[in-house]
């Protein structure tokens, strides 16, 4: 991956982590996919790798994961899910060519052809977002806590009452702002 470009966040939900290439959406926010060859280096990362992408395509992406961001956050909140979002989503969802295979281990993991094109990998994103959205997976939809983030996240920690979409980012930043404003409103801490 390239360094002048801003690192992926990586989870261990396909759908949820695609819609964090686009994070801090309610501060400075930050692309992740900037580019058509970013968005093929993000679908390599999770195993649905792709040779091209056109401008159109990764408006395409975009697309999606706004939509599924829109559906995922109305969902974690117990609204109606937008309409649009849901075209969206349904649509990129029909149009792919992927195949899901059963690993040795008994996972279910999907597999692109040789002529995969970047829809296809789309189609298992917005596969994998109404597994979620429809409450098919075991979790819950939640938003992270961090005013500037709100990202949509699929909490499946025990007790379901995870806060942060990523404890390292979001999470620890909170951390060390509590840190310091107490460290600021008790002067003998310092001592």
């Amino acid at each position: 991956m390239r360094a002048e470009f801003p690192d992926f966040r990586l989870g261990n939900v396909l759908s949820t982590s695609f819609t964090g290439t686009l994070s801090e959406r309610h501060g400075d926010a930050v692309e992740r996919i900037p580019t058509p060859q970013r968005l093929i280096d993000w679908l390599a990362v999770y195993g649905l790798a792709v040779d091209s992408c056109s401008t159109a395509q990764l408006g395409l992406a975009r697309e999606l994961r706004e939509s599924i961001h829109a559906a995922a956050t109305a969902a974690a909140l117990q609204e109606a899910l937008p309409a649009s979002a849901v075209r969206v989503i349904n649509d990129c969802s029909a149009q792919g060519r992927a195949a899901a295979i059963l690993t040795p281990e008994g996972k279910r993991q999907w597999q692109l052809n040789s002529a995969s094109c970047v829809e296809d990998a789309l189609s298992v994103i917005a596969a994998d977002a109404i597994s979620i959205i429809a409450g098919e997976r075991d979790g819950r939809l939640a938003l992270c806590a961090s005013p500037t983030c709100q990202a949509a996240f699929f909490d499946t920690s025990q007790s379901r009452t995870r806060k942060w979409c990523d404890m390292n980012t979001c999470g620890n930043r909170q951390k060390k702002a509590r840190f310091h404003a107490n460290q600021r409103s008790d002067p003998s801490s310092a001592e």
